[in-house]
């Protein structure tokens, strides 16, 4: 199937191969001198740290996936012990600079250990447990009349070989001027697996319209651990490396002028998440893209932070690049040349004790079709736990980085986002 749709253009490797070197060599010269700054200037501390915790003994199995909105992931190292690993939340992503890609790439999360085994007989469990709903909100719109609403809830049930399957569904909503509103409803089931040390997770469904025709959406993860994690004697992840690979296809949710059009899109490529000691660490991914409409992309993200307390400093690179423009007839952002790089302050603590909250500020620069201008974003997020099993999330965002040609215009978009998460 891959086959065909790469089949029309003979030079799509070449373009693909030239764009990803142009988009690589920059990206990483940008934050190469960052890195060795905060590599060597918390070298002493993260020798101490590394000397005097003795982690081996609470290794788990592998660091997992990276997942939507949550701000802290805990689980526990030792049922026999009083302590969790405490993971970082990852607000960096394609999304922040560009809220066309809806979902943010996922967290590492280390799972729980297994049981030890009995000799004593167990009761007879269940076909499947539910564990969680996790129920997403994102509210964007921008000063140039697009309005887009996403209502996605998902189910996740463990099956006895402690695989997991899901079930999303939603509504989502689309507005925008001098075209006709769309609704839609997802509906979407998936399975998460290991495989030895890798695991993998699948999901199919499909995007049902008010007033357009089905249409089927998929995609797929391999992650791998290349680097087991260290984690000190107080539950902090002090190192590791994950890789996934990933594949995407569906609808292309941008506006209601792309959905209009049909348009679907295929979307691939690699993750990398690196906890490169306590305080520091790196993501980056790579995404080619293909569309129903014969246009092509590489989209390249990578963001490096470093902590200092409650503070962070983090420095963001995003670069994209299409084959065509095809802005004004598909309805998408389709920049030939474009690319934001910003630097952020970021405080995140407890205001009280069952709210904890994360004010950021970056400012940098976007060039599109050779002209700068400046990128400045401001947000806000709160976590609030309503109880031992409820918690809640409630973010606002604002940005001037582009997500369409505005003619020279300023640009402005917001974004309201929320999560809740009931666990049972």
């Amino acid at each position: 199937m891959m086959a065909n749709i790469f089949s029309d253009n003979s030079g799509l490797i070449y373009k693909y191969t030239k764009l990803i070197w142009k988009c690589l060599q920059f990206h990483w010269l940008a934050i190469l001198s960052l890195g060795i700054w905060i590599s060597l200037a918390d070298k002493s501390q993260a020798n101490q740290i590394y000397k005097h915790s003795d982690s081996s003994s609470k290794l788990l199995e592998k660091i997992t996936s990276i997942n939507d909105l949550e701000q802290f992931d805990i689980f526990p190292v030792n049922e026999n012990e009083n302590h969790s690993i405490t993971l970082p939340y990852l607000i960096a992503a394609p999304e922040n600079f560009n809220p066309s890609l809806q979902i943010p790439p996922p967290l590492p999360e280390l799972p729980k250990p297994s049981q030890p085994s009995s000799t004593t007989a167990e009761p007879e469990k269940p076909l499947a447990v539910l564990e969680n709903i996790q129920t997403d909100f994102r509210n964007d719109t921008d000063n140039f009349g697009i309005h887009n609403l996403f209502i996605e809830p998902t189910f996740q049930f463990r099956l006895p070989n402690g695989n997991k399957i899901f079930v999303k569904t939603g509504f989502n909503f689309f507005e925008q001027i001098g075209i006709e509103s769309i609704s839609n409803i997802p509906i979407q089931i998936g399975w998460q697996g290991k495989v030895g040390d890798v695991k993998l997770q699948t999901a199919a469904g499909v995007d049902i319209f008010n007033r357009l025709p089905p249409a089927i959406n998929l995609n797929a993860q391999v992650e791998a651990l290349i680097i087991p994690p260290k984690v000190s004697d107080s539950g902090q992840l002090l190192s590791g490396l994950i890789v996934s690979v990933n594949v995407e296809q569906g609808p292309y949710k941008f506006n209601a002028q792309t959905l209009e059009n049909q348009i679907t899109a295929w979307r691939f490529g690699p993750n990398l998440y690196w906890q490169i000691d306590r305080d520091t660490s790196l993501f980056s991914s790579l995404r080619l893209g293909n569309y129903s409409d014969r246009n092509s992309e590489v989209q390249s993200f990578s963001r490096l932070e470093r902590k200092f307390g409650q503070f962070s400093l983090a420095a963001n690179l995003f670069t994209w690049s299409y084959d065509r423009n095809l802005e004004r007839t598909s309805g998408y952002f389709s920049p030939p040349d474009f690319f934001v790089y910003n630097a952020e302050v970021a405080w995140e603590g407890e205001v009280v004790n069952f709210l904890r909250c994360r004010l950021s500020a970056s400012l940098g620069q976007q060039r599109l079709n050779g002209e700068f201008d400046n990128a400045n974003a401001y947000q806000t997020r709160c976590t609030a736990k309503l109880s031992p099993s409820i918690e809640a999330d409630l973010g606002y965002s604002f940005s001037n980085v582009r997500n369409q040609d505005t003619g020279g215009s300023a640009y402005g978009g917001n974004s309201l986002t929320g999560q809740l998460r009931v666990k049972f």
